[in-house]
């Protein structure tokens, strides 16, 4: 067990690493690029993204090797401890202090994650759904999605970037379902599996989910866009499974009641993040930066 404990906090390292360097690339492409593929085709050229990628990788190889030890249960809040690394890292790298407001938005979404992610454990359940199941379920993801991004042209700084990253959170979490869907063919053959209409909609996804998570690394701070995307993606996964898969959680209406608070000490740690002076004035060097064509190494 603690051979799990210890690959899940080495995944949450390589995914706050990985973050950090995505972001730090991400934010010096010009405004124009974003929502863009234009952002990734440039993004790919550039080593430190492809560093952020190859840790990003190596992360999810901690994740499989946690997950053969442990439950899921236990391996899922423990790499939400990669907020711990990634925000004041990022920080550190652009030479900016966290003041207790950030500190304390960062321990809110971390905490409030990890204790929603414990009490909500969905169990039972199938992948087969009915068409009018499916098409009702994307429809309102990508309704969301779509909402969220037209909220972000309004607004800029953190908030621009937080709502670009629930876009992505959303269009991930569905991502996850389709990849839940699609495995679950594998044991009908290959044949089975390119027939399915899901397979290429996870193409799509992930496809997508990819650049919106870069726009959201390009729109603002670090501490704007990931804990926005931790938070969005295993919440939509839950929601759907329950409701289209059939799903149930564990622990009953107590497990609700717990995972309704984590999310609640989950929101207020993002705002408090979104509407922090420190990030914002972190923001307005990095988009001053952009306005004279220097490089902008803020994280």
């Amino acid at each position: 067990m603690w051979g799990a404990v210890v690959a899940s906090l080495a995944a949450a390292a390589c995914f706050a690493l990985a973050g950090v360097l995505q972001q730090r690339a991400a934010a010096r492409r010009p405004d124009e690029e974003s929502l863009s593929p234009a952002l990734v085709r440039h993004l790919v050229r550039q080593p430190m993204w492809l560093g952020g990628i190859g840790l990003a990788v190596l992360a999810y190889g901690f994740q499989a090797l946690a997950l053969a030890h442990a439950p899921l249960s236990l391996v899922q809040p423990l790499i939400v401890c990669e907020l711990v690394f990634a925000i004041p890292l990022a920080a550190r790298l652009a030479r900016t202090r966290l003041g207790p407001r950030e500190w304390a938005g960062t321990a809110a979404v971390t905490c409030g994650l990890a204790v929603a992610l414990l009490a909500a454990r969905p169990q039972g359940g199938s992948t087969e759904a009915s068409p009018g199941g499916w098409l009702l379920t994307l429809g309102a993801l990508g309704g969301l999605a779509a909402a969220a991004l037209a909220a972000g042209r309004a607004v800029a700084g953190p908030p621009k970037a937080s709502l670009i990253a629930l876009a992505a959170g959303v269009v991930m979490g569905g991502q996850s379902v389709l990849l839940d869907a699609t495995v679950d063919r594998f044991d009908e053959g290959a044949a089975a599996v390119f027939a399915s209409w899901q397979t290429y909609l996870l193409v799509a996804a992930s496809l997508g989910g990819l650049l919106l998570i870069q726009s959201a690394f390009q729109a603002g701070p670090l501490a704007a866009g990931m804990p926005v995307i931790d938070a969005a993606e295993p919440a939509v996964a839950i929601a759907v499974g329950i409701g289209l898969f059939g799903e149930s959680l564990r622990g009953g209406w107590a497990a609700g009641v717990a995972a309704g608070c984590g999310a609640v000490v989950t929101l207020a740690g993002i705002v408090a993040l979104d509407t922090s002076p420190v990030l914002r004035a972190l923001y307005g060097r990095q988009t001053a930066g952009r306005r004279k064509g220097v490089p902008s190494g803020a994280g």
